[in-house]
C-alpha cells in the first residue's frame, strides 16, 4: 500500500500562484508515474499533469506554461507549482501514483481562485 498526503491548496486570486505538494509513504519503491488530477463541481477528474520515473512529463493543454510538475525520488515526493491562476483553476486537486499496475489516490486539497 502507499499513502498520499497533498498540501499546499488554499485560496488565491486570479493571476495568483500556489505549490501543491504530495508526500508518499509505505510500500514506495518502484513508484512509476506521479500526477496530479483534478476535478471541479459538476465536472470529471481530469489529468492536469504527471511525470514519469524516467522524468518524462505530460500536462493538460489548459496549463501548458503555467504549472510546472517536479518529482523528487529521494523524498518520495512530486510538487506541483502553479501560476498564473484562474478562476477556471478551481477544483480539488487530487495526487496520484501507480505503483506495479496499482493506482493510488491522495484525499485531496482544493484550490480555489477568485476573479
Amino acid at each position: 500500500q502507499v499513502q498520499l498526503v497533498e498540501s499546499g491548496g488554499g485560496l488565491v486570486q486570479a493571476g495568483g500562484s500556489l505549490r501543491l505538494s504530495c508526500a508518499a509513504s509505505g510500500s514506495i519503491l518502484s513508484i512509476n508515474t506521479m500526477g496530479w488530477y483534478r476535478q471541479a463541481p459538476g465536472k470529471q477528474r481530469e489529468l492536469v499533469a504527471r511525470i514519469s520515473g524516467g522524468g518524462s512529463t505530460n500536462y493538460a493543454d489548459s496549463v501548458k506554461g503555467r504549472f510546472t510538475i517536479s518529482r523528487d525520488i529521494a523524498k518520495n515526493t512530486v510538487s506541483l507549482q502553479m501560476i498564473s491562476l484562474k478562476p477556471e483553476d478551481t477544483a480539488v486537486y487530487f495526487c496520484k501514483v501507480d505503483r506495479y499496475g496499482h493506482e493510488y489516490w491522495g484525499q485531496g486539497t482544493q484550490v480555489t481562485v477568485s476573479s
